[in-house]
């Protein structure tokens, strides 16, 4: 039996505007290993439409919701709200989020990864096809987990 590979005390998952991929990855981890692992998320910047949209995407409140994950309570936060020296590892979702993560943690014994992943606001249609999108990203994001840290 092959043991999962260790956790780090502390993960840092980052997109363009923390409403969408980050969240969704903060909270599956949450979910997961929040008893074990200190978890947040951040964006590049704010989205300017937030004060009106709210904190998360509402395609992701719901689809989130379907395994388990309230994101009510979600703060939309960049790199400058956080202190680049609480995270063990930073996961950046997004080009722009890797280029700021190699800035933030410049000289700083942090482990970043990156992990491309697709942006489902793109995505046209109906309502449902909008959240077959949502979904196979949350879905995309469970199984990148579940390589990267076992599973419970």
């Amino acid at each position: 039996m092959i043991d999962p590979p260790s956790l780090p005390g502390a993960v840092l998952f980052a997109c363009n505007f923390n409403r969408v991929r980050s969240p969704m990855a903060e909270a599956l981890l949450m979910r997961d290993f929040g008893d074990r692992v200190y978890v947040d998320s951040c964006g590049v910047k704010l989205d300017a439409r937030a004060a009106d949209l709210g904190a998360v995407d509402p395609f992701v409140e719901a689809v989130m919701a379907e395994v388990g994950c309230d994101l009510s309570r979600h703060r939309a936060k960049t790199f400058d709200d956080l202190n680049a020296d609480a995270f063990d590892l930073v996961v950046s979702l997004t080009p722009q989020a890797q280029h700021r993560a190699v800035e933030m943690t410049r000289g700083r014994a942090v482990t970043i990864e990156y992990w491309p992943t697709y942006d489902p606001t793109e995505a046209n249609g109906s309502r449902e096809a909008r959240l077959a999108s949502y979904r196979g990203v949350r879905d995309a994001l469970a199984a990148h987990l579940t390589h990267r840290f076992g599973k419970l």
